[in-house]
């Protein structure tokens, strides 16, 4: 049985011409840009939560997609139904990678233990998919928000019961990531945070997470995983104050605890504006600290005040995210999942290849934009020009510490006012734009 048979093979590039709305206009995948196919720049990957069990129900409305893979009143078997589907689409993409949660791919159970079953068995039946397409897997994670019991949050829970319990679900999912050959583990706190402070000991609730995550760090190397840790930054939805809010509160996180040797940061675009900073911005913080490892491609709705996850199609932001991926030197360990997902409106199955379609293309267009700008090299060189006084004998002592402040005041007595420089940030804009347009 075909779920899409919209695209009787596999999507194909057919150029910037082409009118076929089921072709990359921009995206070939064995295209070479400095050196490497855009496959190799890119490494897309599709997220299961959202293409496959999204519902299209929002805060104002229940779900408007029928699936036809989850037609089967028998749990497993319309997991294993959906992932059917979710296969046959990612092959008929040509995209190399997937990411889940725990949930997504297995029905929760009665009890612990038949959860675990569940998951057993539908990873086995993942494996075989895998082995047949050739599709790997970016990273996986647990849901710890959804279920009732996460209610104050999972690592950062009041009662230890939640907090072990949580701890044998992050298990399993760690050993399913393994069993299915992951390259990451992803763990994105939905509810490490509070809703008030007037009940919550922030200190202990920071402690705990920090113990959480040496906890699986510790079992990964007890079984043999090496893949890439990730914390996910997001800054509210649903508690008023998350742990993890940005970049730069992780960041700081990691240092506290001594973590920073075994976790990376998993970037999302949409977070990044809810925490009020651009993606670049978010981009810049990880990687100055060597710690970017993974993106969720999306992008948010200004207009809308929640993380509404929507497809990045805006060539400027896609520019913008493989700027900083080409300056790191490309993903060592990660790469781009669409964490997004159709528009309420946009219920067909075949609106499913429209969206993943248009942000591939838009990324491939920023990959292509983003190594013609960092080749060019005004871009570049107008930075280092404007600090190029601190590569001068008297900056460098500055930053060695061979300065005092008696020595700066000698030095501005002697030297008088500093002449202001331009930042010139208009020109760099046209000079943006001479790429983009």
């Amino acid at each position: 049985m075909s779920y899409f048979p919209e695209v009787a093979e596999r999507v194909s590039y057919e150029g910037k011409g082409s009118k076929n709305p089921l072709a990359f206009k921009h995206y070939d995948p064995a295209k070479k840009v400095g050196g490497k196919s855009m496959a190799e720049h890119l490494r897309f990957a599709v997220c299961y939560w959202h293409t496959f069990k999204g519902t299209g129900a929002d805060p104002f409305g229940s779900a408007t997609m029928l699936h036809p893979w989850e037609k089967s009143a028998e749990p497993i078997q319309a997991a294993k139904d959906t992932m059917d589907a979710a296969f046959e689409f990612m092959s008929k993409l040509g995209v190399e990678y997937w990411c889940f949660h725990d949930r997504d791919i297995a029905p929760e159970g009665a009890n612990f233990k038949e959860s675990v079953d569940n998951l057993q068995t539908l990873v086995e039946y993942a494996s075989e998919k895998q082995a047949d397409t050739g599709i790997k897997l970016l990273w996986g994670t647990a849901n710890l928000f959804s279920n009732p019991r996460y209610q104050s949050g999972a690592a950062t829970n009041p009662d230890p019961h939640v907090f072990a319990y949580a701890a044998a679900q992050v298990k399993r999912a760690i050993e399913a990531t393994l069993e299915l050959g992951g390259l990451g583990y992803t763990f994105w706190g939905g509810r490490e945070g509070y809703d008030t402070i007037l009940n919550t000991d922030m200190k202990r609730e920071r402690e705990q997470l920090a113990k959480f995550l040496w906890m699986a760090v510790d079992h990964a190397k007890q079984i043999g995983f090496k893949g890439q840790f990730y914390i996910e930054p997001k800054p509210k939805e649903p508690t008023t104050h998350q742990y993890d809010s940005s970049a730069e509160s992780c960041l700081n996180f990691l240092r506290e605890f001594h973590l920073m040797d075994y976790l990376k940061l998993n970037l999302e675009t949409n977070h990044a504006t809810l925490a009020g900073h651009h993606m670049a911005h978010e981009m810049r913080v990880a990687s100055d600290a060597g710690i970017l490892g993974s993106i969720d491609a999306n992008t948010g709705d200004e207009l809308i005040g929640w993380d509404t996850d929507q497809f990045p199609t805006n060539v400027y932001l896609t520019t913008q995210i493989m700027v900083e991926v080409l300056k790191m030197g490309g993903f060592k360990t990660g790469g781009l999942n669409f964490d997004a997902k159709v528009r309420r409106q946009s219920h067909e199955t075949v609106d499913l290849f429209h969206a993943h379609i248009g942000g591939m293309d838009a990324f491939a267009r920023g990959l292509e934009i983003a190594w013609a700008i960092l080749e060019d090299g005004r871009l570049g060189d107008f930075v280092r020009e404007r600090y190029a006084d601190w590569e001068s004998e008297f900056g460098r002592k500055i930053l060695e510490g061979h300065k005092t402040l008696n020595d700066l005041e000698d030095h501005v007595l002697r030297h008088g006012e500093p002449e202001r420089k331009s930042g010139r940030q208009e020109m760099l804009e046209n000079l943006i734009n001479e790429f983009v347009l």
